[in-house]
Parts: structure tokens; C-alpha cells; sequence
């Protein structure tokens, strides 16, 4: 039954019960019990919410975390807010955008001119995390998280260099101004952020990130989850481009060279 549903979601949101117990070999009685295993009242419950989501997308359902809320509360509500915002973006997301941030990532690779992460905040720990996927590529990178260093690096950049600037509200003074210099230097610009902020039109190449996540709640969990996701977008497209025959011997040299730090 389940597989049924995940083959063919429009068929099954619109056949009679006794089409689709015969598809899937039970009875008909077992088609409503399989709907109401998976949360939902009956038959026609579980077929008017499939065919909303098939005609609609996957919506993007943000639970908010209550004082009150349990421990399993909170296991539920976070988990389901992150596979919600990925599953949002696997169907927004511009193919397009990224085609072009990876082509010009990949391009100054292979002049071996520098590619540089800036972030501030939460958003600094995922420059970090991108400078550290591209440095194990070879790629000669840094990441900045301190306003003026990114200053002061963007100011040396120049044609040919890459600048990806990642920040969850695109507000940020800061690597606004680190943006703007290193796009008036030549750099390319490749920015991270939320669609309709100030740094969304600042750089060459926006990859939109969009999340209903307040930013005067807790910390920030599904947009940083988010921007990592497009770093691993963005750094396994980049391998690929490279190749194998220039990939695998680097990486097998370096796991070689890092068994010594392992206990047996």
C-alpha cells in the first residue's frame, strides 16, 4: 500500500477503494486501516491531503516550540520543521542559480584564485563548515567571521576570485559591506540568504533560502540546517566537476595521513 502511494500519488488520491485494494493485493477493509495507521481518519481524509500536497507542493508546516511543550513535543516539532524547509526547497529550490554558482566555484578552482566563506554569528559557523568541504577539494579557501577581516580580505580580492556570503536575514552591515567590495574589486559574488533582503540583490548569484523560522526565537535551527544543506548542494556538484582522477588520490592521501590520529 505504502509503495503504491509513493509510485503513484495521483492515481491513488482518485481511484475508487476497490482499485486500489486490488493494486495492492489486500482488502478493502486494509486500505482504510492502512490511511488511519498513518494518522489520518479514513480513506477520504488521507486522499483529500495527498491530493492537496500533489497539486500544491510540499507546504511548509513551521511548528513553533512551546514552554509547555514535552521532550517527544520537541523531538516532533523540530524534526518536522527541518524535513519541512528541505523538502520546500527540494521543490523551490532555482536549478538555475545554483548551475551558475557551481560553474563559477568550479572555475576558480581550476585558475587556483581563492574562494572565501564570510558569515556572522550562526551563519559564521556555516562559512566555517563550507571553508572546511572546499579545503578538503583542494581548493584554496578561507572563512572569515569577523567583520573586519572580511573587510580588509574582500579589499585584496579581485577578477577571478569567488566570495560566497552566507546570512540567514541579509541585513547584516557588515558582510554587506564585505560584498560590496569584493564585487566592486571583481570578485564574484555568490550570497545565501533570504529572498527580498538588501543582500539578496547585492551579489551576482542569489541562492535563495526561505523559512518562516522568527529570529527572536531560541536559536536558529532551520535556517542554519538550511544553509548548510546548500553548502553540501554547492561543494558535492564542485567535486563532481573536478573529477574522480583528480579527487581520489588527494582524498585517499589525506585519509592515509590521518589514520595516525585514530586509535586502533
Amino acid at each position: 500500500m505504502g509503495r503504491l502511494v509513493l509510485s503513484d500519488p495521483r492515481s491513488f488520491a482518485n481511484l475508487p477503494v476497490s482499485e486500489l485494494a486490488e493494486r495492492s493485493h489486500v482488502s478493502k477493509p486494509t486500505v482504510v486501516r492502512f490511511c488511519r495507521s498513518v494518522g489520518y481518519d479514513g480513506l477520504s481524509d488521507f486522499k483529500l491531503k495527498l491530493a492537496g500536497s500533489v497539486s500544491e507542493g510540499v507546504p511548509f508546516i513551521h511548528r513553533s516550540v512551546d514552554v509547555d511543550d514535552k521532550t517527544s513535543d520537541v523531538l516532533v516539532k523540530v524534526i518536522d520543521n527541518t524535513v519541512a524547509a528541505f523538502l520546500k526547497y527540494r521543490n523551490d529550490a532555482s536549478s538555475f542559480a545554483i548551475e551558475k554558482a557551481v560553474e563559477s566555484l568550479a572555475a576558480t578552482y581550476k585558475t587556483g584564485r581563492r574562494i572565501e566563506f564570510y558569515g556572522v554569528g550562526n551563519s559564521g559557523i556555516v562559512a566555517q563548515d563550507a571553508q572546511h568541504k572546499f579545503f578538503r577539494l583542494g581548493v584554496n579557501t578561507i572563512a572569515y567571521s569577523d567583520g573586519h577581516m572580511q573587510v580588509m580580505s574582500a579589499s585584496m580580492l579581485g577578477p577571478g576570485d569567488c566570495v560566497v556570503v552566507v546570512s540567514n536575514s541579509g541585513r547584516t552591515r557588515d558582510l554587506m559591506d564585505a560584498c560590496d567590495i569584493a564585487r566592486k574589486n571583481g570578485a564574484t559574488t555568490i550570497v545565501i540568504t533570504a529572498t527580498g533582503s538588501p543582500l539578496a540583490s547585492a551579489g551576482h548569484i542569489h541562492l535563495a533560502a526561505d523559512h518562516p523560522e522568527g529570529y527572536d526565537r531560541y536559536s536558529p535551527m532551520v535556517s542554519r540546517l538550511l544553509h548548510l544543506m546548500i553548502i553540501d548542494v554547492l561543494a558535492t556538484t564542485v567535486a563532481l566537476r573536478i573529477g574522480s582522477t583528480r579527487l581520489q588520490p588527494l582524498l585517499r592521501e589525506m585519509k592515509n595521513n590521518l589514520r595516525n590520529k585514530r586509535y586502533a
